[in-house]
């Protein structure tokens, strides 16, 4: 059998050692960056939506009873303002809204946990209804928002984060942060809507409101709805509404209908109106109500913050428009209040 000598030999081998290792000085290269690139992306994707770290920061804990589920969530006060911010306030507006928006949420369970608000079904101090505040967890944000969640909830975060532990307060004391979502161009004196004159939650202009998707709306009922829903008697061949107040904003104070004489907001309430600012028309045995605005009227309109920071307003300045003589203060020395009770 003839053998491989000299250079022959040589160059085989050489042939030979460039197959078994040239793939892996060309793999090599791929395997070890392939990971980091994704851990990198990882990374900055998690540092995103967390750089606030509210949850890392739990000054106080909020329970919230979870109606449908019937349990409750210990959250974190930050955390808890955050899911509030997203399940009231629309993500896609202005920054210095959201922020304003934060003041509110963060102010109103302030309050009502150092007034000491009765506990709940297993502890819990809130609902996570309208009865105290909208409140969705981190699952249902999102399957609400889908693949917007990453910057919809980096956006409120930063809402959050940048207004930490910021409250409004009134001679002292947190303030009733009441919102809403569109005015008819005004806000509502809160002795108007509600009994009690409180000297922060006055009337003021509110223009942005007109660009709101809900700034008008119209409801048809028919004459048997309308007696059945305001237990009244009409006579069609009056006025529907006679003997007409209106408040400052020009929504409806009192008005007459059929054989009653209600109030704006029974009417609003009875037949589920957007607003108590109303007109009516009588056509073809129908009664239709046009609305302007959208909730009740008193505190701070949404849509009216977003127009403020639209065109430049900070945060400080929407909030102190829309809520009279306020000062901007620190919740750490409400805490101890808080826990007590």
């Amino acid at each position: 059998m003839k053998m491989w000598k000299g250079p022959s030999f040589l160059f085989i081998s050489v042939l030979i050692l460039m197959i078994l290792v040239l793939p892996t000085l060309i793999v090599l290269p791929f395997i070890q960056h392939e990971p980091m690139e994704v851990a990198t992306d990882q990374t900055a994707s998690t540092e995103v939506v967390d750089e606030y770290n509210l949850e890392d920061n739990p000054a106080f804990v909020v329970s919230v009873l979870r109606n449908q589920a019937n349990q409750v969530e210990e959250v974190p006060l930050e955390l808890y303002v955050s899911r509030v911010v997203a399940s009231e306030m629309p993500a896609d507006f202005e920054l210095e809204a959201l922020k304003a928006q934060a003041l509110a949420a963060r102010t109103y369970i302030v309050r009502y946990l150092v007034e000491g608000g009765e506990k709940l079904q297993g502890g819990a101090d809130v609902t996570d209804t309208v009865q105290h505040q909208v409140y969705k967890n981190d699952a249902e944000l999102r399957q609400v928002w889908g693949g917007d969640y990453d910057w919809k909830m980096s956006k409120i975060r930063q809402a959050v984060g940048e207004t930490t532990g910021e409250i409004l307060t009134f001679e002292g004391d947190p303030i009733f942060a009441a919102f809403f979502s569109t005015s008819n161009g005004k806000t509502e004196n809160s002795e108007d809507y509600w009994q009690n004159e409180i000297p922060y939650l006055r009337s003021v202009a509110s223009p942005w409101d007109e660009t709101s998707p809900k700034y008008l709306d119209q409801k048809v009922f028919s004459e048997a709805q309308m007696e059945q829903l305001l237990a009244v008697t009409i006579d069609p061949s009056k006025p529907v509404l006679a003997n007409v107040e209106k408040t400052d904003s020009n929504r409806i104070s009192k008005a007459t209908i059929g054989d009653k004489t209600l109030t704006g907001r029974e009417i609003r309430e009875s037949l589920d109106l957007q607003s108590s600012d109303f007109t009516v028309e009588h056509k073809d045995g129908h009664f239709v109500f046009t609305t302007k605005g959208y909730g009740h009227g008193v505190g701070m309109s949404q849509f009216g913050a977003n127009g403020m920071a639209q065109e430049g307003k900070s945060y400080k300045e929407i909030v102190t428009h829309f809520y009279k003589g306020v000062a901007i203060e620190e919740v750490d020395s409400y805490l101890p209040k808080m826990a007590s009770k």
